[in-house]
């Protein structure tokens, strides 16, 4: 009988059957004084003791805000302290965190919030060229006349509470100092009821992923999904409470708030995080200064870290290992990171939003032509499949066919979205990725292409048709189809084909200009092709594989095209 491209994860070791809250405590009282938090931009370092309190006030401040269990908190930051504390707080108030991507602008901005039903909003006051409270403000300016928690916006009427982490917000926002001091109006006891009424199956996390329909859908994650998956990845990598972890990639991902922080958690390791938005140089200072054992990032960062002109200057000899995940990554940069950063047991992992994120890695003593060639092998308690997906049928090893995966890190559900769940999940709940890989005799997985209509630009997943519909707004555009083209440092980047309205002109500049500010920065297309027509099948369909044959030799992209990559 032929082999199957099929997969299960055994362990010895048993899924956690807790809430992240409890867990959180758990770890507490076993290192209560091991470095939990160190935040170098904001001169924040909590031992796990510390972070506790903080969590716990946070907590209860926002019970005493009126916060029940189920209600969505929106989170709109960069890398900080109080993004940190909300996550854990919300866990163990019941709340569900709302991720909210800070390149969005306002048109992403008001789909998340209303799509998810926010009823409180914590933002960051700037970021880079992002002025987030002059944003909401535009959006909701009843913010401005509003009491504290009594907001009735017209275009965001689920909201009612916003806060800002700065210290002199406009009117009508409360200060992060101030929201923290509520937590004297709910007493120890009421947050240890709420803490003690929460399931692990409970929804605790919304997170926003590009959709194929042009919205963004809203992967609903759990205690179980999220703490599990942690709590694996981690141990896959052999962490204790003596780990040190440099965390520059965004806590609004599953690769900052899962793998990072949850992960950390999970072992009483410390999370660092160098900078508010990745600075190579702040990460190869935080790495030396802190001893740090392990990196993440997605091959981009690596790459800028290993090109510093300071790279030489510092002692990365502390560090052992790591995660690589997000996009594939150059053979030749992770032989480097090898070497030259003494990552010797850095892992490749692979997974999605919707799988809490990782269901397949590379493990220590992998051999380095499988590191260099694969995403590893299935997770513990998990199972993956490689199938036809015109039959439906599970092809035989070594055949490319569509990636699914099954078992406790499956998300619930999209949010208020049953037709994309159902699309997503079939009835025997495996995820359908939409990724093509092939599986050899070991279990090794390789990603070879995708089936769905994705850009991944330097880790960011980027749908074509949420990029198309903005534009298609434009007065002057006709018709615009986007793809994707090989970009040395990013590894795709977002080309826009325009055909205009007779008689109408355009430039690139112009229809960038249109962009900026109302999608988010790595969405804006870096290239603009006008054209009359599109290559059609003969049925009539748009050839996108003959358009990015086309772009790659108008742009003389030969060399990023031949990049070898994991």
């Amino acid at each position: 009988m032929t082999a199957l491209s099929y997969a299960s994860g055994t362990s010895n070791e048993p899924l956690l059957g807790i809430t992240i809250g409890d867990k959180f405590d758990e770890i507490v009282s076993q290192y209560p004084d091991n470095d939990a938090l160190i935040v170098h931009h904001q001169k924040v370092k909590w031992s796990y003791r510390e972070l506790q309190q903080q969590v716990n006030d946070c907590a209860k401040a926002l019970i005493a805000s009126g916060i029940k269990k189920g209600d969505r908190v929106g989170i709109w930051s960069s890398n900080r302290s109080e993004w940190t504390v909300l996550q854990f707080a919300t866990a163990k108030a019941g709340a569900i965190l709302v991720n909210i991507n800070p390149s969005y602008r306002i048109h992403e901005l008001e789909y998340a919030l209303n799509q998810s039903g926010c009823k409180m909003l914590v933002l960051a006051d700037k970021f880079k060229s992002s002025n987030y409270e002059k944003m909401i403000l535009e959006l909701a300016p009843e913010i401005s006349h509003a009491k504290i928690g009594q907001l009735h916006a017209t275009i965001l009427p689920e909201l009612t509470t916003v806060i800002s982490m700065s210290d002199n917000p406009p009117k009508g926002m409360l200060p992060w100092s101030s929201f923290m001091g509520r937590a004297k109006e709910c007493l120890d006891e009421i947050l240890e009821k709420r803490q003690g009424e929460l399931s692990f199956d409970d929804p605790i996390n919304i997170q926003y992923t590009s959709g194929t329909t042009g919205f963004p859908k809203g992967a609903t994650l759990s205690h179980h999904n999220i703490l599990n998956n942690a709590y694996f990845v981690a141990r896959t990598m052999q962490f204790t409470d003596k780990d040190r972890v440099i965390i520059p990639v965004p806590l609004y991902h599953c690769f900052g708030m899962v793998l990072g922080n949850l992960g950390c958690l999970t072992h009483g390791a410390c999370m660092i995080y160098p900078c508010e938005g990745f600075d190579p140089l702040a990460v190869l200072q935080a790495v030396e200064k802190e001893k740090a054992t392990a990196l993440y990032g997605v091959p981009t960062m690596f790459i800028a870290e290993l090109e510093h002109p300071e790279f030489d200057k510092f002692d990365l000899s502390s560090l052992h290992t790591g995660i690589m995940a997000g996009s594939p990554c150059p053979i030749e940069v992770l032989k480097k990171v090898h070497s030259l950063m003494h990552m010797k047991d850095v892992q490749i992992a692979y997974g999605m939003t919707e799988i809490s994120p990782v269901c397949t890695q590379t493990r220590m003593g992998t051999p380095l032509e499988k590191q260099i060639s694969t995403v590893g092998q299935i997770h513990p308690h998990l199972e993956v499949k490689i199938i036809d997906p015109e039959t439906g049928l599970t092809v035989p090893l070594g055949t490319t066919g569509e990636l699914c995966a099954r078992g406790y890190s499956v998300m619930l559900r999209y949010w208020n979205n049953e037709e994309q769940t159902k699309s997503t999940i079939d009835s025997a709940r495996w995820i359908h990725t939409e990724d093509l890989a092939t599986m050899d005799e070991d279990g090794y997985v390789n990603i070879v292409g995708r089936i769905k209509d994705m850009i991944i630009r330097g880790g960011e997943n980027i749908y074509p048709k949420e990029i198309e519909e903005y534009l298609f707004t434009h007065p002057k555009v006709s018709e615009v189809k986007v793809i994707g083209v090989p970009d040395i440092k990013y590894g795709e980047a977002v080309m826009a084909w325009v055909k205009l309205k007779e008689g109408e002109t355009s430039s690139a500049e112009e229809l960038t200009e249109y962009c900026k500010g109302n999608i988010a920065h790595f969405k804006v297309p870096k290239y603009f092709k006008f054209t009359e027509s599109f290559p059609m099948t003969v049925t009539g369909k748009i050839r996108k594989i003959e358009m990015r044959q086309i772009s790659i030799r108008e742009l003389e992209l030969d060399a990023a095209s031949k990049i070898e990559t994991a």
